[in-house]
């Protein structure tokens, strides 16, 4: 109950975005806010780590505020990227592969090194080290690369400013081209519900279960993350250019099937096909994060072309807090469904049912298809009255700038 708080920030990322966009602070438009989710980051995660003890409220609070400080981070660099991906799109794909990548490799450093901080530093001392990437974002704010703006004429367009972009986030969202994919991205988000919690406790079980230890758990994750970097590669090398409908349909058709494993796994036919359970699930946990990370890079790619100029950074956040709508929905109506099986951390006789009802959902996504454009990662999918409504002049300049020094 208490984690389902954490998703908050996230479903703010509008705001964030709208603030990135429209307020500068002192002339800049990103660097202010990096160094603000650094310090907030940074002082939540050293006050859980020195502080014990503390209230249930209290401490709440301060993991919100860490989870605050990597939405704010994760918005102004998504920001970064949109705007990026408008006057370049070209090099759209590549910037999410290389995102994506990073991401990955950051999520395997993490699942490898936190049971080895605990051991050496304890729980409090573990947590304290969860101040150390938050503190780096400082370091970004006042090394990343920006123009300064004008201070004074900034501050005398702010109200006009969140009126224009607010009018363009409604203007574009209305678009065809934009309300289609994005009610897509949601829906396959949302209908392919959650149920890693069954699982966790099943894994465990030395019952019904393979009864693996929870470090051992631990390594499957981690090796998760391994494969997830398997994906980013897969994708950026083969799949990047390929139309979004193709690619997403056939994307998704993979996803369902190697949901499948995990069925496989449950009912325990991997013991009928003389396949050990610890090969078995690094086998399933690889296909599973391989397909999900080709599925999730095209989308966010889509999400990248149907941002207007001058607010990218505002409506890309929209696009991505309806995609933590769709995970928040994934969660909630996972645990709605295990509940109404009554599958409890004890009894799992009808955890398979639910994995089967989670895969057909998976595949019943594949009928929304045609909400995906059938067009290029190259092409240009917001109309043109549209993609420059909400940018204003110093935006087109810098993108008739940027143009000229390409043709140079």
């Amino acid at each position: 109950m208490y984690a389902g708080f954490y998703f908050i920030p996230w479903v703010m990322k509008p705001v964030w975005g709208v603030l990135t966009d429209v307020f500068p602070v002192f002339g800049y438009k990103r660097r202010p806010y990096f160094v603000l989710a650094g310090i907030l980051g940074t002082s939540t995660a050293l006050i859980v780590s020195m502080c014990g003890n503390l209230p249930i409220i209290m401490a709440l609070l301060c993991l919100i505020g860490m989870a605050g400080a990597i939405a704010i981070a994760d918005v102004t660099i998504d920001a970064c990227i949109a705007r990026n991906s408008i006057v370049r799109p070209s090099l759209a794909p590549d910037m999410q592969s290389l995102c994506g990548f990073v991401q990955s490799v950051g999520a395997l450093i993490g699942y490898l090194s936190s049971g080895v901080f605990v051991n050496m530093l304890g729980a409090q001392g573990a947590l304290g080290v969860m101040a150390m990437p938050p503190s780096l974002l400082v370091v970004l704010g006042f090394v990343i690369s920006e123009l300064r703006l004008n201070q004074r004429s900034e501050k005398r367009k702010f109200m006009q400013k969140v009126g224009g972009a607010i009018g363009g986030m409604g203007t574009t969202i209305k678009c065809p081209h934009v309300w289609k994919p994005s009610l897509y991205m949601f829906l396959s988000l949302a209908l392919s519900i959650s149920t890693h919690e069954g699982h966790f406790y099943w894994y465990t079980d030395p019952k019904a279960g393979p009864a693996f230890s929870q470090e051992f758990v631990g390594v499957i994750y981690a090796i998760g993350a391994l494969a997830s970097i398997i994906g980013v590669l897969i994708y950026h090398k083969l799949l990047k250019n390929y139309p979004f409908r193709s690619l997403l349909f056939y994307v998704q058709l993979l996803y369902a099937i190697s949901g499948s494993l995990d069925l496989i796994f449950i009912l325990r036919w991997n013991l009928k096909l003389k396949i050990p359970d610890y090969t078995f699930v690094i086998l399933e946990e690889c296909c599973s994060r391989i397909v999900s990370k080709i599925r999730l890079l095209p989308m966010i790619v889509l999400s990248t072309k149907l941002c207007p100029l001058g607010i990218e950074g505002t409506f890309f956040a929209l696009l991505m807090c309806i995609d933590s709508l769709g995970t928040l929905s994934s969660k909630t109506g996972g645990g709605a469904v295990l509940h109404i099986f009554h599958v409890t951390r004890t009894d799992f006789r009808n955890l398979w049912l639910v994995v089967l009802i989670r895969n057909l959902l998976r595949f019943a996504t594949l009928g929304l298809i045609f909400l995906v454009p059938k067009a290029d990662t190259s092409d240009t999918l917001l109309p043109e009255e549209v993609l420059k409504s909400a940018g204003g002049d110093e935006e087109r300049l810098e993108l008739t700038v940027i143009n000229e020094e390409e043709e140079k």
